[in-house]
């Protein structure tokens, strides 16, 4: 259930393929955090691989484009002092709410509540209340995460395997714009 809770919150089909995956280690570098912490937001569902879940012991979580933005976001909100807590209530509004388009959310936070702002007009009544805020802009957090999964391995689950995805043309272009 928190696959498709997940999937709602990015239904932008601009995005990189949903089905094609990142192991943990590429989750984890591209959205800054450690793999301890990757474990315990699965394992917690505070965030699930919703490629492919894991399923024993030596098998491998497969990561979505959509679920390491996720991770990169809940990352900055930690950063700034929100409680892991409050972070999980954040992240079920968003969910609960059906956000269309995140690329035009922002994301405050005075280090404690978690605030969701989609509108100028939002922005400047919040920030009127004269107290600290940090902003999370989540379209350049997505551009971000493009650039720094560009340079990794893509796989694809078929059936009980998974196969390597072979990059297009402009893949490669990128990959290679990203390494020189």
């Amino acid at each position: 259930m928190p696959d498709q809770e997940q999937g709602a919150l990015f239904p932008n089909t601009s995005l990189p393929d949903e089905f094609a995956g990142y192991r943990g280690p590429t989750a984890c570098t591209a959205a800054g955090i450690t793999y301890r912490q990757l474990d315990y937001w699965a394992r917690t569902d505070l965030v699930v691989p919703t490629v492919r879940g894991a399923s024993g012991s030596g098998s491998q979580r497969l990561y979505s484009f959509k679920d390491i933005l996720v991770l990169k976001v809940v990352k900055r909100l930690l950063d700034t002092g929100v409680s892991l807590q409050n972070i999980r209530v954040a992240v079920e509004h968003l969910r609960a709410r059906g956000v269309d388009d995140l690329a035009g959310v922002t994301l405050f936070s005075d280090g404690t509540t978690v605030y969701e702002c989609t509108s100028p007009e939002e922005i400047v009544d919040l920030l009127q209340g004269g107290q600290g805020v940090f902003g999370i802009a989540v379209g350049g957090t997505m551009r971000e995460v493009t650039g720094s999964l560009a340079k990794f391995p893509v796989e694809r689950v078929e059936g009980d395997r998974v196969v390597p995805v072979t990059q297009d043309e402009l893949s490669q272009r990128r990959q290679a714009r990203t390494a020189g």
